[in-house]
């Protein structure tokens, strides 16, 4: 197990370049099945989940490499449908292979997802909706088998415009006979990203961004041996944090590689606790203010709302900010996880339901703390930066399935921050 060992007290300062996004990367690694032609993948980010995604495709036929700075993916002879049990259960984001899988073999099989223990996450959204384009589904033995073999575009309607069910219905409606139309489709940065991918593949995909996304079923052929490349969307959560962090320290830092208006509700925020904050085309700039103030009110919602992956990290902030600050959380109802360690920390806050008040303290003091999922982890080591004295935030390997080398790149910014136990692999 790894932990990292954080000595508070320095303010960050810098430039520092905003990875390619974990949420984007992971449908699109997924959709390459779909693919005939190579994929030459950049700005992949070296995490977990990543590496159990690409685990997971090469069961399925799917040859990768490195070539220079991209991932080359071959799925011209992808040749199994099954995914790997264990692999699945590991991976929340598994359940992505379902479209794409259908689309390709006109059948799939995987065991319920896994991931972080935020809340109750179901998937019914995603069987319902492959349901209606005619895919017959049955459960057994905890698997999940899934017959496409007649599939057929139809018009539907999302009861909750999630991410994950608006991106698999996508993926499998590019093989049907007919269009697919789906409203209250999810509207985030990371659905333009995977419809932008789709079209590249010879896929018809209109309206993406929107409530309202249009799929013709059909592909355009592309030249098997012309490999086609895409560049995988900056992650806004990555960015969201480190302008947390730098915020938090009483820093001032630039990032690059940024898209404000995917962060916009965050950088509001931020702007509320009294900082200082610029935004050009693809760069961010923040200076902290000397005391921090109280955010009045941050809600979680669907995008264009405030995300919920960014949450915890301004949970953590709002621990110091003078005043009293309201945190309500409406997208998992266990998402607050964290709060218990950063009392260990000296935060103090009172919770009823999916609504927290904080009050903000003068200080933070060290302490041993344990991640009980990726962004409370990512939380607790943004409150180790601001606290006095030294911070171990165990179980660390959870903040590496979303975070690509997140010490390294604290590091880079002058925080005293250090690892110890297992590290993140080199390459996914």
């Amino acid at each position: 197990m790894a932990s990292l060992i954080v000595t508070g007290g320095v303010p960050l300062s810098g430039t520092a370049r905003v990875s390619g996004a974990k949420n984007a990367a992971l449908p699109i690694l997924a959709a390459s099945i779909l693919a005939r032609s190579p994929i030459l993948l950049y700005d992949c980010p070296k995490l977990r989940d990543v590496e159990n995604m690409l685990s997971i495709l090469a069961a399925l036929g799917v040859k990768h490499e490195p070539a220079g700075e991209a991932i080359l993916l071959d799925a011209s002879r992808a040749d199994a449908y099954v995914m790997p049990q264990g692999l699945s259960k590991a991976l929340r984001s598994s359940i992505f292979m379902l479209g794409p899988l259908i689309a390709r073999f006109g059948s799939a099989v995987c065991t319920f997802p896994g991931g972080c223990e935020i809340g109750h996450r179901p998937i019914d959204l995603h069987l319902r909706g492959l349901s209606m384009l005619g895919v017959r589904i049955r459960e057994e033995h905890g698997l999940i088998l899934c017959d496409g073999s007649d599939l057929t575009g139809a018009d539907i309607h999302l009861d909750y415009p999630s991410v994950g069910a608006t991106e698999n219905i996508m993926m499998a409606a590019v093989a049907a006979k007919g269009d697919t139309v789906i409203r209250n489709a999810a509207r985030e940065p990371e659905i333009e990203d995977l419809a932008a991918f789709l079209r590249k593949i010879g896929c018809f995909v209109t309206g993406d961004g929107t409530s309202t996304v249009v799929i013709r079923g059909g592909m355009k052929r592309t030249d098997p041996h012309a490999p086609i490349a895409h560049r995988v969307m900056p992650d806004r959560i990555v960015a969201g944090t480190l302008l947390c962090a730098a915020a938090m320290t009483g820093g001032e830092i630039a990032l690059d590689n940024a898209v404000p208006t995917h962060i916009a509700s965050a950088l509001a925020k931020l702007r509320e606790a009294g900082c200082t904050v610029t935004a050009a085309e693809n760069r961010v700039f923040l200076r902290a203010p000397k005391r921090l103030r109280e955010i009045k009110l941050i809600e979680t919602l669907p995008y264009p709302g405030f995300p919920t992956d960014l949450q915890a990290q301004f949970f953590a902030l709002c621990t110091l900010a003078e005043g009293t600050s309201i945190i309500v959380e409406n997208v998992f109802e266990n998402r607050f996880k964290h709060g218990p360690e950063l009392i260990r920390m000296g935060a103090s806050y009172t919770q009823k339901d999916r609504t927290v008040i904080l009050r903000g303290v003068s200080r933070l003091t060290g302490a041993r703390v344990t991640a009980k999922d990726l962004r409370g982890g990512a939380a607790l080591t943004l409150a180790g930066l601001a606290a006095e004295g030294e911070t171990t935030v165990e179980d660390a390997e959870l903040i590496d399935r979303g975070y690509e080398r997140l010490e390294e790149t604290l590091s880079s910014l002058g925080a005293r921050i250090r690892r110890l136990g297992s590290t993140a692999k080199e390459e996914p």
